[in-house]
């Protein structure tokens, strides 16, 4: 495996963004060009690196909160591998770059990928993407040392230690055996390791209790329209995330995932470099169609020896049938009121029991709320007046039924406007809504108590938690013309 690239940028709130350290590798690009042919696209000079990279992670551009290559509904993003469109002579695509953030600074790097790109091969399956990212581990820690954000004068002397550095970590571009750089991370309690190696990714060792924490949390997407000429758009994305505190250098830990019967296979895995194997029907899963009974649906075993610091396992996404809630949106104009009409149905397959749940109306390009006559048929309803928003609050649970209704009417005569956005004109509005549902997910992924394993000297409490939350989950009134793009236009 070899870098191409390699790039480290300062942003900080308050000063500019500026790119602190860069290095190409002539010899990996003479290769990356040989291998791809025609298709070869070369690395932009810094400034358009750093312009494209600020974009694609929301970053820059301000004034611009939507922009089509990153935010349309049909791209799916792949963190922390982001691909950049590059733009004039040797135009094309740029794909994976590796990027990591943490205070003050953006770490990324363009590994070399030696298999053809089209199709575009899973993430997991490129060995490049799990030692980009444990070298890029290995700078952070150097870099940020023990306190996570250091101070100016250590943060440039470590930089300039940078080219000694690579020339001993990454010779020509290959990173070895990336090794604890530097003065990192102090460890809990001072131990000698012996002959036994240390990971890159691990800054020292437990003495304690034995807790082992597993946290499994879906997000779900969703834009709904209410009109049969456009089709509803909805994802779901699983991440599992550890804190191990277990005794020893290199306790091996192993944690499955197992789905119900009938569940949708997962697909698009990624894992932490301190995973020690997959099984390669895992690896495989995603370039499978999902309607191919020889799918791998597991379980998903994932053996790993865990850093010291919670990090996330893997991550994953699934088909599933229907989103969680279905909505119907409907606005009338009458003079200077609008009519509205709201049905929120919570569908039969999803725990009827929420952390919370709340659904955000505003109304933008108009003049400030007067009147407002509005009734539900559950909850409580929250009118700002300045804002020109309602916000209905659900509670924790539907009623028997599992549907709840909103009808009324709003008059719009304030002495001031009303908050403005370039999309949401006339017709054109939408419902978000912002839910947590606590112990359930919706592909029905769950990790077992039972089915944790830990070789360590001492038994450690296992605590394994699951949840269901939504993310730019819209549903657009259906009179109106709802754009086709996602719903990160608005955030």
């Amino acid at each position: 495996m070899t870098i191409r690239a390699l790039w480290i940028i300062s942003h900080e709130r308050g000063e500019n963004v500026s790119v602190r350290f860069s290095r190409r590798f002539s010899t990996v690009e003479h290769r990356a060009k040989s291998l791809a042919g025609s298709s070869y696209v070369a690395v932009p000079e810094e400034s358009t690196v750093l312009h494209l990279l600020l974009t694609e992670l929301g970053l820059s551009d301000s004034g611009k909160p939507y922009v089509a290559l990153r935010d349309d509904c049909l791209h799916r993003p792949r963190s922390p591998a982001v691909e950049l469109h590059v733009d004039g002579p040797g135009k094309g695509i740029l794909w994976p770059v590796l990027a990591i953030s943490q205070g003050p600074l953006i770490l990324a790097c363009l590994p070399l990928v030696d298999v053809p790109s089209e199709p575009r091969p899973p993430l997991a399956s490129l060995l490049s993407v799990s030692q980009g990212l444990t070298l890029l581990a290995g700078l952070q820690t150097f870099l940020l040392g023990s306190a996570g954000k250091p101070d100016g004068d250590g943060l440039a002397s470590r930089l300039a230690l940078l080219p000694s550095i690579l020339l001993q970590v990454c010779p020509l571009g290959t990173p070895l055996d990336v090794p604890m750089l530097g003065a990192p991370a102090i460890p809990t309690v001072p131990t000698s390791v012996g002959t036994q190696k240390q990971p890159a990714w691990k800054t020292g060792t437990y003495r304690g209790r034995a807790v082992v924490n597993i946290a499994l949390i879906e997000t779900v997407r969703s834009m709904q329209y209410g009109n049969q000429s456009r089709q509803d758009l909805w994802d779901v994305y699983g991440t599992v995330t550890c804190k191990c505190e277990v005794e020893g250098v290199l306790p091996n830990v192993t944690v499955t995932l197992s789905l119900p019967q009938n569940g949708s296979p997962l697909q698009d895995i990624l894992v932490h470099p301190c995973v020690t194997s997959l099984d390669s029907s895992i690896l495989t899963a995603s370039s499978v169609d999902s309607s191919d009974s020889s799918t791998f649906s597991g379980p998903y075993k994932f053996p790993f020896s865990p850093p010291l610091e919670p990090f996330r396992l893997c991550s994953y996404t699934s088909e599933v049938p229907v989103p969680p809630i279905l909505g119907s949106y409907q606005l009338k104009e009458e003079e200077n009121q609008l009519r509205l009409s709201v049905t929120l149905k919570l569908h039969e397959s999803v725990k009827n029991s929420f952390e919370y749940c709340e659904a955000h109306l505003p109304f933008f390009n108009r003049e400030q709320m007067g009147a407002v006559e509005v009734k539900v048929s559950t909850g409580q309803l929250d009118v700002s007046k300045e804002k020109n928003l309602l916000v209905w609050a659900l509670g924790q649970k539907f009623p028997k039924s599992r549907e709840v209704t909103m009808d009324g009417r709003i008059s719009f005569a304030g002495p001031t406007s009303g908050p403005s956005d370039p999309l949401c004109t006339g017709l054109t509005a939408y419902i978000k809504l912002y839910f947590k549902v606590p112990d359930m997910t919706l592909s029905g992924c769950c990790v077992d108590q039972n089915s944790v394993q830990v070789y360590s000297s001492a038994k450690p409490r296992i605590v394994t938690s699951r949840e269901l939350q939504s993310k730019e989950y819209f549903i657009w009134n259906s009179t109106g013309a709802a754009p086709v793009s996602s719903g990160q236009m608005m955030l």
